[in-house]
C-alpha cells in the first residue's frame, strides 16, 4: 500500500505545471519567398509553437506569422532573424510573466464563479449545474455524451418553454482549449439570456420565438489539461496509435473537405485532422447532436480566438458558398454592431481568403448540413496578448461580441420562414 502511494505522490509531483520562463512570441512578416522558407525551415530544425496562423503549412507572403520560441532557441532565432531583412518584433517579452499578469481580475475564491474571469473546468462545471437549476423555466440541461477522458458533455438549452419544438441556434465555445476567452463568452452569453429575458425586448422576444444550445466548453479534456499541465495546449487528448503524441485539432475533424488543406496527417502537428472524419469523441458527439437536431438549428455560431474576424463558409476551398451575398450582408452589419461599442474593428469574410484555407471546420461542415447561417468568431486581440488576453478584457469582449450575436439571431429569427 505505501509503495502504491509513493507511486502516486510522484506520479503528482511529475504531473507539474509546464514552465514558460524567458520563452518569447515573435511576430514576422515574410514578404518574400526566401522569408516563407525561412520560417518554415525554423519549424523543421526546432520546436515550434505557431500561435498564427496555426502551423509553417499555412505560412504564405504578407500574413503576420505569431510563433512562440522555446527559451533554448531564442538566441539562435534572434541571429537567423537578424541575418535576414525580415521585418519582425517581439509580442512577448517572457511567455510565464504574460501567463501570471492574464490573471488581472478581481480578486475571488478560486472555486468561486465569476463572468469577469477565467474559471477552471471544475468551476464551470459546478455553474452549469446551479445556473440551470436557478433558471429551469427557462433553461435544461443535456448530456450528450462524455469525452474521451469521461468528461460529460453538457449542453444547455435556453428559451421559454411553449410545449412544441422551436426553431433553434447552437452556440459552441472552447473547441481550441487555449483560447480562453472563447469558453469565456460562452458563460458571459448564458447569464445574458437568463438576467435580461423579461428586461430586453430583443432577447425576450428571441427566447420565446427560439431556443438557444449553449456548449460552454467543447474541448473539456484539452481545457482542463491548459489549467492543470500546460497552458498552451490547443488539441484533444485522445491517443493516437503508432505514436506518442496525443490529441487531434477538433476544428480539423468535421467531415468538411476533411485534411485536403490546412489540416495535418501528422498526429505531432497541432492541426492534425485526426485518423478519419469525427475520429475525436467530442466531435462526433456535436455531428451527431447537430444531426439529430438538423431540422430546427437554424444557426451555427462557434467561436474561437484570436484575431478579430467574423469568418463564414467556406474554408476548406476558395468556392464561395451558395450564400455568400446574404452570409456576407449579415457578418457586415454584426461587425458593425460589435464596434460600435468599443470601436474594436473586426473583418468580416469567407474563411478561405479571410484569414487561410482550412479543412474540416465545424461551420463548413453545419453549412454543407444545411444550416446556413454558419459563423465563427475569432475575438479579441490581434496579437499583443493572443491567447493570453487578461482577465480586464473578458467584459468589453464579451458585452461587444453579444451585440453580433444578437444581431446575427435576430436576423435569423426574421428570416426563418
Amino acid at each position: 500500500m505505501k509503495v502504491l502511494l509513493l507511486f502516486g505522490l510522484v506520479a503528482v509531483a511529475l504531473a507539474e505545471l509546464t514552465r514558460f520562463e524567458g520563452e518569447k512570441v515573435f511576430r514576422l512578416k515574410p514578404t518574400t519567398d526566401e522569408h516563407v522558407t525561412l520560417i518554415k525551415d525554423l519549424a523543421r530544425n526546432m520546436k515550434v509553437d505557431f500561435w498564427r496562423p496555426e502551423s509553417p503549412e499555412l505560412v504564405t507572403i504578407d500574413i503576420d506569422v505569431d510563433i512562440h520560441i522555446p527559451v533554448a532557441h531564442t538566441s539562435m532565432v534572434y541571429t537567423i532573424l537578424n541575418q535576414s531583412d525580415m521585418e519582425h518584433e517581439i509580442l512577448i517579452e517572457d511567455l510565464q510573466a504574460q501567463i501570471e499578469a492574464q490573471m488581472d481580475g478581481p480578486k475571488v475564491s478560486p472555486r468561486a464563479h465569476t463572468y469577469t474571469k477565467y474559471n477552471s473546468w471544475d468551476t464551470i462545471q459546478s455553474w452549469i449545474a446551479s445556473v440551470s437549476s436557478a433558471n429551469s423555466a427557462l433553461m435544461s440541461r443535456q448530456t450528450i455524451g462524455n469525452t474521451y477522458e469521461g468528461r460529460p458533455m453538457n449542453l444547455l438549452k435556453i428559451g421559454k418553454q411553449t410545449g412544441s419544438t422551436k426553431p433553434a441556434i447552437f452556440l459552441d465555445c472552447g473547441i481550441h482549449s487555449r483560447e480562453w476567452i472563447s469558453t469565456a463568452f460562452c458563460q458571459w452569453f448564458v447569464n445574458e439570456a437568463v438576467s435580461t429575458y423579461g428586461s430586453d425586448a430583443q432577447m425576450t422576444s428571441l427566447l420565446n420565438e427560439m431556443d438557444v444550445y449553449v456548449l460552454p466548453v467543447f474541448n473539456i479534456d484539452g481545457y482542463d489539461y491548459t489549467w492543470k499541465r500546460d497552458r498552451m495546449w490547443r488539441k484533444t487528448r485522445s491517443r493516437n496509435s503508432g505514436t506518442s503524441c496525443i490529441g487531434a485539432d477538433p476544428n480539423r475533424n468535421f467531415d468538411a473537405g476533411w485534411c485536403q488543406t490546412g489540416a495535418s496527417s501528422n498526429p505531432c502537428s497541432d492541426i492534425y485532422c485526426g485518423s478519419r472524419p469525427e475520429s475525436e469523441i467530442e466531435a462526433k458527439n456535436v455531428a451527431d447532436f447537430i444531426r439529430r437536431n438538423k431540422s430546427t438549428i437554424k444557426a451555427y455560431i462557434t467561436v474561437h480566438s484570436y484575431s478579430q474576424l467574423l469568418l463564414f463558409p467556406y474554408s476548406y476551398t476558395y468556392s464561395l458558398a451558395a450564400d455568400h451575398a446574404e452570409l456576407m450582408s449579415v457578418a457586415k452589419a454584426a461587425t458593425n454592431a460589435l464596434t460600435s461599442m468599443y470601436g474594436t474593428k473586426y473583418t468580416p469574410g469567407p474563411g478561405a481568403t479571410t484569414i487561410y484555407p482550412a479543412a474540416g471546420g465545424s461551420d463548413d461542415w453545419a453549412y454543407d448540413l444545411g444550416v446556413k447561417y454558419s459563423y465563427t468568431f475569432e475575438l479579441r486581440d490581434t496579437g499583443r496578448y493572443g491567447f493570453l488576453l487578461p482577465e480586464s478584457q473578458i467584459k468589453p469582449t464579451c458585452e461587444e461580441t453579444m451585440l453580433a450575436v444578437k444581431y446575427i439571431a435576430s436576423y435569423v429569427q426574421k428570416n426563418l420562414y
